[in-house]
């Protein structure tokens, strides 16, 4: 049975979810877009300052009372999920934020001084293959939020890649690398680092075959070739004028 001491946890990848325990919470959109605020805000911030980002095309008079009323509301849904003072606004300290996990294995994967063999997994790759509320309405505040994470979840997995490929995992290495390319095709660094991941399994053939979606995408879609850094990993010999199908050179070439 669901109480006041059940852990009570917040999505914001993929989509927007409130839960006590098991058991979701239905939230109105202006409580929803409060707490989302907070949670990418991750420290407490004054009552002006939330009330003008949240309603920034009112007056002030106006986006005050949006948000004394947002408060209320909050506070009748029975559950702890806004620390509010006099002053400043926080989201309870108590609620467990998605992203907030994604962002600190992201972090952690690309800081090349820390061992990551804990997380070097699946359930890692599932967090950093979604992105932070992609189907919500646009605006200033979470269009920077969501291009912010998009990039730093990219990176995330092209290291993740990389040290997968390291430690000659290359099944795993490969599922990142896919992820990282198929979130971003237009991406070359995605590209580069699964062609390596294929090379160093033996897989020839396959690197091949990635290298070749680079070319035609960044052809077709920006009048792009790759660059000489990812044209170096495979060797390629053309027939005829530049354009056509390349084919892997010939042992020794």
């Amino acid at each position: 049975m669901s109480g006041k001491s059940d852990p009570i946890t917040l999505r914001l990848l993929k989509g927007f979810a409130l839960a006590v325990g098991h058991t979701s919470v239905p939230v109105c959109s202006s409580i929803q877009r409060l707490l989302v605020f907070l949670a990418l805000q991750d420290m407490p911030r004054s009552r002006t300052y939330v009330a003008g980002s949240l309603w920034p095309d009112v007056t002030a008079a106006r986006a005050n009372a949006n948000l004394r009323s947002s408060l209320w509301r909050a506070a009748r849904m029975g559950h702890p999920v806004i620390d509010v003072t006099a002053r400043e606004l926080a989201l309870s300290r108590h609620i467990a934020v998605d992203l907030h996990e994604a962002v600190a294995l992201a972090r952690r994967l690309l800081d090349g001084s820390r061992p990551c063999d804990d997380i070097l997994g699946m359930r890692t790759l599932e967090i950093l293959s979604a992105d932070l509320l992609p189907e919500w309405p646009e605006n200033d505040w979470m269009r920077i939020e969501q291009e912010q994470y998009h990039q730093l979840r990219l990176y995330a997995l092209e290291a993740m890649t990389e040290r997968l490929t390291s430690a000659k995992r290359f099944g795993e290495a490969v599922a990142a690398g896919l992820s990282a390319v198929c979130t971003e095709p237009l991406r070359e660094s995605a590209h580069r680092v699964l062609v390596k991941a294929h090379l160093a399994a033996g897989n020839r053939a396959a690197a091949l075959r990635q290298y070749e979606q680079c070319r035609r995408v960044l052809r077709e879609e920006l009048g792009l070739e790759p660059s000489p850094s990812l044209r170096a990993l495979v060797p390629v010999t053309h027939d005829g004028p530049d354009g056509r199908r390349p084919r892997l050179q010939p042992s020794g070439a």
